[in-house]
């Protein structure tokens, strides 16, 4: 009975290690700015291939990224912004992250540490 137990506690301890564990900045990064490049890429190759589509607005683009138009050199241009402007906000997002899960454990274990030795000068 203990063994299963422990395998469980082993297993919900691995959980949530895996839960707080940091974000890599660079990885995330790079992740969400090739998905952001060939998002704008995609899009703006469908726009020509298929016409123009009602609501889709993405000569708006233009203000946002030099040099990028509706075009097939303006889906490369939105390939290379997408991914540098993907690649920033997704470095951004793992640091704020990892910030806000630092600070919050640091939090947590301070409290833990401090109620745990609330009563200590009541023994002595």
């Amino acid at each position: 009975m203990t063994t299963s137990v422990s395998r469980t506690s082993d297993a919900v301890e691995t959980q949530v290690a895996l839960a707080f564990a940091p974000l890599h900045k660079r990885a995330f990064g790079i992740a969400i700015g090739v998905a952001t490049g060939l998002v704008i890429f995609f899009a703006t190759i469908i726009y020509l291939l298929r016409g123009p589509f009602r609501g889709w607005n993405l000569w708006l683009l233009r203000s946002y990224f030099f040099d990028y138009s509706v075009s097939w050199e303006g889906a490369f241009v939105g390939l290379a912004w997408g991914c540098f402007v993907g690649f920033v906000a997704g470095w951004f997002i793992a640091f704020c992250r990892n910030f806000v899960i630092a600070v919050s454990v640091f939090i947590i274990r301070t409290k833990a540490e401090l109620s745990q030795q609330r009563d200590f000068l009541d023994h002595i």
